[in-house]
């Protein structure tokens, strides 16, 4: 039988979230314009969700031939539900507004969708800021963890991810509670839906990583937080997915368990105590420093260690301020 003619095979809506992202925006969409005018693209239809800009984001959308929507500025997940609910097409392709897309970074997920079993299927990254040495951690940092994953994962992140529009529509999208930690949040409901969820690190997006400590730490600090509210509410996760381990998920708790022993410091049957935790905080950060090390040989990934460190500890605060928050919900539900 003979194979199915791109014609005849579903096409691809893409939905594009931004809020204020004039700086990333006209590169994100002229390499996205580009996969869709190449000859027998099966990327039909592009959608822009401006979430509430105040710079000239919808002045730059508005010169690109796509469809754009305005949202309301209620984050990341409300504004992907409104690009999937308008997309004419079967499958939806979720890049994000600080990404550019590499010409063949929509070829590599298709093939997944030829099998009914998957719902969803996720690509990885290129990197737009290598002059960073903080970029350049980060960006290295997730790059060693897809190689690491299979061709079946648990988790799914929506800076390059294609879904099947049926799959949205069953589990209902997005949950626009979480600003941060929807993609995973709705990854887990797919899958347990029914859905297998793929990745394949050959589709790649290149992606403004940070390049200044205040912002990339202000970031962990809210992943810290919605981490607590993804992991109460889809239990199981906890203890790591096919992104992470065990030995990340356990970093934060242990950053503030360090902090809490600090006022013992003046007793010295805990200062070993102290220390303690404090170097398990630090072996925690080996593995990964060693991979980076091993693959890239420069000295200059010396530094992931303490990246990491320094990010336990902003991780932690936001975990501890997640539970704080979590607490009093729950103590004012049971008061109501």
């Amino acid at each position: 039988m003979a194979a199915a003619s791109p014609i005849e095979q579903p096409l691809v809506s893409l939905v594009i979230p931004g809020r204020d992202c004039e700086r990333t925006l006209a590169n994100c969409l002229q390499a996205v314009c580009a996969i869709k005018a190449l000859p027998n693209s099966r990327l039909a239809e592009i959608i822009f969700v401006d979430d509430g800009s105040r710079d000239r984001t919808p002045e730059i959308a508005q010169s690109f031939d796509i469809t754009l929507i305005k949202g309301e500025g209620r984050g990341p997940g409300a504004a992907r539900n409104l690009g999937w609910r308008a997309a004419q097409h079967p499958l939806i392709w979720f890049v994000d507004s600080d990404c550019v897309a590499e010409p063949d970074a929509l070829d590599a997920l298709l093939p997944f969708m030829d099998d009914p079993e998957f719902g969803g299927v996720s690509g990885s990254y290129g990197t737009m800021t290598d002059h960073s040495l903080l970029s350049r951690l980060i960006h290295e940092e997730i790059v060693e963890r897809h190689l690491r994953m299979g061709r079946r994962v648990n988790f799914l992140a929506t800076f390059n991810v294609l879904y099947r529009h049926a799959a949205l529509d069953e589990v209902g999208g997005f949950d626009e509670r979480f600003l941060k930690g929807q993609d995973a949040e709705l990854s887990f409901r797919v899958q347990a839906a029914g859905y297998t969820l793929g990745f394949d690190i050959r589709s790649r997006v290149r992606h403004y990583h940070p390049t200044r400590w205040r912002s990339y730490l202000r970031t962990q600090r809210q992943q810290g937080f919605w981490r607590l509210f993804l992991h109460t509410s889809h239990q199981g996760h906890s203890m790591g997915d096919s992104y992470s381990g065990f030995v990340d998920h356990v970093q934060p708790p242990l950053a503030m368990l360090s902090l809490a022993l600090l006022p013992l410091l003046a007793f010295q049957g805990w200062r070993w105590a102290t220390v303690g935790v404090v170097a398990l905080l630090a072996l925690a950060q080996v593995p990964m420093t060693m991979r980076l090390l091993t693959r890239l040989k420069q000295p200059s990934y010396l530094a992931y260690a303490m990246m990491g460190m320094i990010r336990a500890y902003w991780r932690g605060i936001g975990l501890t301020h997640g539970t704080l928050a979590l607490v009093k919900q729950r103590v004012s539900g049971s008061n109501e």
